[in-house]
């Protein structure tokens, strides 16, 4: 079972999410990951809480999760200078998907900007939560604040029922739109509500208090339909819709065409550039990149890790694997990476270097699970 690998200490105190003795209390076995001890699973294990988000609902913790708040007299354009993403035309409540690009076109991250009614939340991944700070406040002028939120925690409610879960303790979130905030409230506790998140499933995340976690966190799970799934659950998911993992999938060496994510660079933005590395991605727009990121489907029941090659039918190496593991919904193993250009077709077969032998295997379009986001 893929799941994202634990990550060594590297000298500092492993932190604790506000729901960590509320993880044990229900029998998780906790990794660290980014520096955090989170739940890999529950007693139910991985495919069972993969199966359930699917038919059902999943809550996850998250709270590893970086939040930011920036305010200030030009933040959102100011911002706007460090991604390729249109920050200035969104309005109260609405959310972007975008990336901090370098000036080689290389992704320092990926993150969810919401424009709030002072200034923008930034939801940043957890192993980059430090350098993205030290680039924001490097690259961003002294009159944008940038105030990390420590005393916040971040909860996920994902799958088909989310939104009824949601209805009965906040109606108001059912009509939320897909990439759409409000700020709501849940069992008498201020939240905020926003209709996203990273399984390809319909759902939500609830940004709190650290101290109120707890309460929310047990009454969403109270509901017959919901059940607990860690980091195991949450990585397939994300595996199966195709959705990029940083450190993985995407980073410096990764520019957003290559990856499959030139969607996200607005045309707006593609017209006046005006953001690191526009040059060469706004060239492989129009020329093509060298390599695509693209879905495999090995034969059998061998499993493709990271780093294992990807050859054409002659034994030349074509690409490389990024991710991979086992996909509950397709009852067999999944897996994505990088192939070259020329040879990157859906349905093409290739084989796959696993532990010395070599795997057949065919090159499939993303993700391998429909995404079923509201109103998708």
């Amino acid at each position: 079972m893929s799941s994202p690998a634990p990550q060594p200490n590297r000298g500092s105190e492993t932190k604790r999410t506000p729901l960590h003795d509320w993880h044990l209390a229900l029998g998780a076995k906790m990794v660290p990951f980014a520096g955090t001890l989170l739940p890999i699973s529950y007693p139910s294990g991985i495919v069972a809480e993969h199966r359930h988000c699917r038919d059902a609902a999943a809550l996850f913790d998250v709270s590893h999760m970086g939040q930011l708040h920036l305010h200030g007299d030009g933040a959102s354009a100011a911002l706007e200078g460090l991604v390729p993403a249109d920050i200035v035309s969104l309005a109260p409540g609405q959310m972007r998907y975008t990336l901090l690009t370098d000036d080689s076109g290389g992704i320092l991250d990926d993150l969810i900007v919401t424009r709030t009614e002072d200034g923008l939340a930034l939801v940043v991944n957890a192993a980059r939560k430090a350098q993205d700070l030290a680039h924001l406040e490097s690259a961003l002028p002294a009159a944008i604040a940038i105030e990390p939120l420590e005393d916040r925690a971040l909860i996920a409610l994902q799958g088909p029922a989310a939104a009824a879960i949601m209805a009965e303790h906040a109606p108001r979130a059912g009509a939320l739109d897909f990439m759409a905030a409000a700020a709501l409230r849940i069992v008498g506790t201020d939240v905020t509500v926003s209709r996203a998140g990273y399984t390809g499933e319909d759902g939500f995340e609830i940004s709190l208090a650290a101290g109120d976690a707890v309460s929310v966190a047990q009454a969403l799970l109270d509901h017959p339909s919901a059940a607990p799934a860690g980091l195991g659950a949450r990585d397939s998911l994300r595996l199966e819709a195709g959705l990029c993992l940083y450190g993985h999938d995407i980073d410096s060496t990764t520019t957003p065409v290559e990856a499959g994510l030139a969607w996200t660079i607005a045309k707006r933005r593609r017209r006046g550039r005006g953001f690191p590395g526009a040059a060469r991605i706004l060239r492989q727009i129009s020329d093509g990149a060298p390599r695509r990121r693209l879905g495999l489907r090995p034969d059998g029941a061998q499993i493709a890790r990271e780093g294992a090659v990807v050859r054409d039918r002659d034994g030349a190496e074509i690409g490389r694997v990024t991710s991979g593991g086992y996909g509950p919904s397709l009852a067999g193993p999944v897996a994505m990476g990088y192939v070259a250009r020329d040879a990157a077709v859906a349905g093409r077969p290739v084989t796959l270097s696993i532990r010395g032998k070599a795997v057949s295997a065919t090159l499939a379009a993303l993700p391998f699970v429909p995404h079923r986001y509201h109103g998708a």
